[in-house]
């Protein structure tokens, strides 16, 4: 299996057998709860979706895998998102097949997917790789897998002696308990369960890696072996292990 970091994304490509471009937490339509609480920007949900089909050209995949919060507005569907969604989708579609794993933003988004699109919330194991959206346990399916996951936004900030010197989207990847998570116990001869936390997509959120290490919110965060966790920018830039985001190496 290879894997290759994506920019402009951020994105993954995911080559096995087939191709698989992953990208997590678009959050369109983000712009009309951020107006409900005062800020107000244009609908940036088209720039996005140019970025997406960016990437689709750039890496020619198989299949394109979008790992939930696909949409933002909950519980209901807001009105920027039935104009918009419907047209983002079709772009898709006509350049690569699609596979959503829906979050936990993503109530109502079935009614603008086609038959086969919408995979289960407890994940998916595809070509060897186990994807899923990152806010509930996963299917017992995925143990032994590498998973890839949304939900957590990670951001990298490094820090040098007068403050923060860069804030950034960034990878985690870290091995995860397979008890905690109620997965089969690990066996002789099988890989170990890790996971992938992926950065969002939507460029307006963002958590800080620290937070999810030290208050995580997620089965996923909660079982993953903070210890010896890894930390990755979105060129693929390797920084260490989480411990190096630490000011002075300490909590």
């Amino acid at each position: 299996m290879k894997i290759d970091f994506i920019e402009p994304g951020p994105a993954l490509l995911v080559e096995n057998t087939i191709k698989v471009l992953v990208i997590a937490d678009l959050h369109l339509g983000i712009e009309s709860d951020l107006a409900q609480h005062g800020i107000h920007f244009s609908s940036r949900s088209g720039l996005r979706a140019a970025r997406v089909r960016d990437c689709i050209r750039e890496t020619t995949p198989d299949l394109l895998i979008l790992l939930g919060d696909v949409k933002h507005s909950i519980p209901v569907l807001s009105r920027q998102e039935y104009n918009e969604l419907p047209e983002i989708f079709e772009g898709f579609r006509r350049m690569v097949p699609m596979a959503v794993l829906p979050g936990n933003h993503d109530a109502g988004i079935e009614r603008f997917l086609k038959d086969g699109e919408l995979q289960k919330k407890e994940g998916v194991v595809i070509d060897g790789v186990g994807y899923l959206h990152g806010h509930t346990y996963p299917d017992p399916s995925l143990g032994g897998h590498l998973i890839l996951a949304g939900h957590h936004h990670p951001l990298a900030s490094l820090r040098d002696d007068v403050g923060c010197s860069l804030r950034a989207p960034a990878y985690l990847l870290a091995s995860v308990a397979s008890s905690c998570l109620g997965l089969p116990p690990d066996e002789e001869g099988r890989e170990p369960t890790r996971v992938m936390f992926m950065p969002a997509f939507n460029e307006l959120s963002g958590y800080d890696i620290l937070k999810i290490v030290k208050d995580p919110f997620s089965p996923l965060s909660r079982c993953m072996d903070a210890g010896t966790s890894e930390v990755f920018l979105t060129d693929g830039t390797y920084l260490g292990p989480v411990s190096s985001l630490e000011e002075d190496g300490r909590d």
